[in-house]
């Protein structure tokens, strides 16, 4: 009987120990976009990246990210665009708080380059999204550089906006702390 609790305790503390989670810490981000406006490119930042990354090159089947980022905290340098950016027009900032992506499945191309899809969500819309992106170690530090395309009436962002064009172009730049 005593043997049996025994290996019941430690094939529990296995199965939980499996399933436990290495958190990374962010030490670097930068989560930027372009978009033209009046056939002008226009950029911009998004600040407060917050993610949770299990990202191992030898399992991939097994990796996660989920990330998001304030819609609040967007800045082009020009704090009139940006109030207006946060409005019910575009970002509803107040009433859809945070951007967010959830990595679905990833696929190694070559060397340090992936692409993973990821269902992102702005304004309580959802669509997959192809991000390439590339991947490297140094030390005690991982890189996640990516850049990908959305377009922003797929999202509800601008309405039918005949000066803003449609596809914006994104960019996440991160260094995490194994």
């Amino acid at each position: 009987m005593m043997k049996k609790i025994y290996i019941v305790l430690i094939l529990a503390i296995l199965a939980c120990s499996s399933f436990a989670q290495t958190k990374s810490t962010i030490t670097k981000a930068s989560v930027t976009f372009k978009i033209k406006n009046l056939g002008i490119n226009t950029s911009g930042a998004f600040n407060d990246l917050q993610a949770s990354i299990q990202f191992k090159p030898t399992d991939l089947a097994g990796s996660t990210i989920e990330a998001s980022v304030n819609s609040g905290s967007i800045n082009t340098d020009n704090s009139m665009r940006d109030s207006h950016l946060k409005g019910s027009d575009y970002f509803d900032a107040v009433n859809y708080p945070r951007v967010t992506m959830k990595s679905v499945s990833f696929k190694h191309k070559s060397g340090g380059n992936y692409i993973g899809h990821f269902n992102v969500t702005i304004k309580d819309k959802t669509k997959l999204i192809e991000v390439p992106f590339t991947y490297t170690e140094s030390g005690n530090t991982a890189m996640f550089n990516g850049s990908f395309k959305i377009n922003r009436s797929d999202f509800g962002i601008g309405g039918k906006n005949m000066v803003l064009a449609d596809e914006a172009t994104v960019t996440v730049d991160t260094e995490i702390s194994k």
